[in-house]
């Protein structure tokens, strides 16, 4: 099968069914949730801010004014729908590549199509690109000068957010439109719909539906209608029948056939960004509570644990610092014991340093005095060290004075003797600020008592 289609009729009215983007199969071949794709937005669920009324998009969408645009959206909430939604009501002509599986030469077969209905019937091209972050800077680049050139209107759909997915060039020329993940009552919805429809659905099958059952599919589906529609499919096909030849679905056998709920995650896209993040911040903003949830939400979607303790070392160093100079021990601890652990007993040592770390009290002084160091370093260059705190492994460098007047400070009262370790030029300034929590509190202290000591010597 070629990676482009030229199958999208011009519709006889705005309300004529859709073709489908893809080529067509049979009606008993295909997937529920292919089978009970939305039609028109009246049967679009869940995006009521995108395709409600007087909603930007569905004024585009009934005017026929389809702009360059991309759909940005987890799995499931509908971004290829739109297209096919936007491919009935459209008067452009509609073509479709998958970047999955398109390489140069597809697009370049595809916008010569693309020439080719502009020059013989004089209508817009409308390219629809599923899954355009699949595409590498070369292949965004050869779609660039034909969307430039306004010979296709791109229409793409991404899982991936574009700002790190699709080159500058095209995402400025684009309107970004994003869906959001659907809620459990919206995708009951779609699974009543696909449950009582007997045209396209399984509404001629007699399913005895336990109560209760729709709602677990749906919390079970983490907000995507694509797995929802899937597991409806597949918890029916294998419920046993009953005396009267009906399916007969519990819950239970909901819950056999999916063991464990998948969980929407990505370890290298932006949901592996998201979560990384909130559980940075729940671990600053001293929640345990949300650290936990994040952390086990990360793990069961498949994270690297090593990934996850590698940033707790660093916040434990950033973070929490000198306020307690014990919570890099703890993580390291962690880390030792996992790597000789390994899941799953190695996740307990995980989540022992994660709540330590929440719980701990915060400073991040240490990481702005390295900051501000490295801001002095880089303001005055490689000043030279005082005379009399360098080393001196030789006679030449004795006789020119390195080492000369350097006070041993074991050989004082309270093992201090105050004198400058700074360059002259930087001799005054401070780049650690102690804070007044936790450890910290006690190193101002002495802090405080060393400066006074330096004061009544000078």
């Amino acid at each position: 099968m070629d990676m482009f289609q030229d199958q999208i009729p011009l519709p006889q009215s705005r309300n004529a069914t859709p073709a489908p983007l893809d080529a067509p199969l049979s009606s008993t071949a295909r997937p529920l949730a292919d089978r009970m794709r939305p039609r028109a937005l009246e049967e679009f669920l869940g995006q009521e801010e995108l395709v409600g009324k007087d909603s930007l998009l569905r004024r585009m969408m009934e005017a026929d004014e389809v702009r360059f645009m991309i759909f940005w959206g987890p799995p499931g909430s509908g971004k290829t729908t739109l297209a096919h939604v936007i491919a009935g009501m459209t008067k452009a002509h509609v073509l479709s590549l998958s970047a999955v599986t398109a390489g140069i030469a597809d697009i370049k077969r595809v916008i010569q199509q693309a020439r080719e209905a502009v020059s013989r019937r004089g209508v817009r091209v409308i390219l629809f690109v599923d899954e355009i972050h699949r595409f590498n800077k070369v292949q965004q680049d050869a779609l660039l000068p034909h969307v430039e050139a306004g010979t296709v209107i791109l229409v793409g759909a991404t899982t991936e957010n574009p700002s790190f997915s699709v080159i500058s060039p095209l995402l400025s020329r684009c309107r970004v439109f994003t869906l959001v993940q659907l809620d459990a009552e919206n995708l009951e919805a779609i699974l009543q719909r696909a449950l009582h429809d007997t045209e396209r659905g399984l509404g001629e099958m007699h399913v005895n539906m336990e109560d209760g059952v729709l709602g677990l599919i749906a919390r079970m589906s983490d907000g995507d209608a694509r797995r929802a529609l899937n597991l409806l499919e597949m918890v029916v096909c294998s419920a046993p029948l009953d005396e009267e030849g009906a399916c007969r679905v519990a819950q239970e056998h909901v819950k056999e056939i999916l063991q464990r709920k998948q969980l929407v995650y990505d370890a290298s896209g932006e949901e592996h960004y998201n979560l990384i993040s909130a559980f940075h911040k729940s671990l600053r903003g001293s929640d345990p509570q949300a650290a936990v949830y994040y952390l086990v939400r990360m793990l069961q979607g498949g994270e690297d644990p090593l990934y996850i303790l590698r940033r707790m070392l660093v916040f434990a160093a950033e973070d929490v610092g000198m306020a307690d100079p014990q919570a890099l021990q703890v993580t390291v601890a962690a880390f030792e014991a996992f790597k000789h652990v390994g899941q799953p007993e190695g996740e307990i040592p995980l989540t022992e340093a994660v709540i330590y770390l929440a719980t701990a009290p915060k400073s991040n002084a240490s990481y702005m005095a390295l900051n501000a160091a490295r801001e002095e370093v880089r303001r005055t260059g490689s000043l030279p060290s005082p005379m009399t705190i360098r080393n001196a492994p030789t006679k030449l460098m004795k006789d020119m004075g390195y080492g000369k007047g350097y006070q041993y400070d074991h050989d004082f009262e309270d093992h201090f003797a105050p004198q400058e370790y700074l360059p002259d030029d930087v001799k005054n300034r401070v780049f650690y600020k102690p804070g007044d929590f936790g450890f910290e509190r006690d190193i101002k202290k002495r802090m405080e008592w060393w400066d006074q000591k330096r004061k009544e010597k000078a």
